[in-house]
């Protein structure tokens, strides 16, 4: 009698134990699947990711044009726009974008339009070109001879170059001491700026700049006038 029932108890805590390490292992598996990181999110899937790529796609393509037409100060150009890289791509990785993309494959020129239809009809377009002034747009190819007062850039989306100091502007078509004010239609603010280095656009604001007229949490704007003021 006391063998039968001591057989039972111990079948029961075999029972027991199996049925814990099942539990367990389905615990293991809700953990494991609940921890994996979440799937990067691509340029065409969200603003601010078609932003950071503006961005890093505008400085590979500076640095490759200084690469191919190097002068005396593309070396130090390149090393400053390295870094800039280095930090966009740390922006992708904080925003859950796909580190290292670039919109280059997406931009086109765009033709000149009034300030009330700056915004691309066509999402493919806002990222805005970061062509050497050679091959701008036709309405856009005397900006930089363009009377103070006068808009131009006109159809562009404006975005940052990822550099820091004090709010400024780089341009592939306004020279050095060029003032700039750009006006986001989403939000009616504005920044004067001055042009200081170039770039691969008509207008790129450095990050102090972008963040006077920025949207939170955006990194294109894809309404704006720029105005050459000085």
């Amino acid at each position: 009698m006391s063998r039968r029932r001591t057989l039972g108890t111990t079948k029961k805590i075999a029972l027991l134990v199996s049925a814990a390490a099942v539990a367990g292992g389905g615990a293991f598996v809700m953990a494991s699947t609940s921890n994996a990181a979440p799937t990067p999110k691509s340029a065409s899937d969200s603003t601010v990711c078609l932003g950071l790529a503006t961005a890093l796609s505008n400085n590979q393509k500076f640095i490759a044009d200084q690469r191919a037409n190097p002068d005396a100060q593309s070396e130090a150009r390149i090393a400053n726009r390295e870094a800039v890289v280095a930090e966009i791509e740390r922006k992708q990785e904080a925003s859950g974008c796909v580190v290292g993309e670039s919109a280059q494959d997406s931009q086109t020129a765009q033709p000149s339009q009034p300030a009330e239809s700056a915004a691309p009809s066509d999402p493919a377009q806002s990222a805005e070109a970061s062509e050497p002034a050679e091959s701008a747009p036709a309405g856009n190819a005397g900006d930089g001879a363009a009377a103070s007062g006068q808009q131009v850039c006109n159809g562009s989306t404006v975005t940052l170059s990822g550099e820091g100091g004090a709010p400024a502007a780089s341009s592939n078509q306004f020279p050095v001491g060029t003032k700039l004010k750009v006006t986001n239609l989403d939000n009616d603010k504005s920044t004067t700026v001055e042009v200081t280095s170039v770039s691969g656009s008509c207008a790129l604001l450095n990050n102090a700049a972008f963040e006077q007229v920025r949207e939170p949490g955006k990194f294109l704007i894809r309404r704006a006038v720029i105005e050459k003021v000085g």
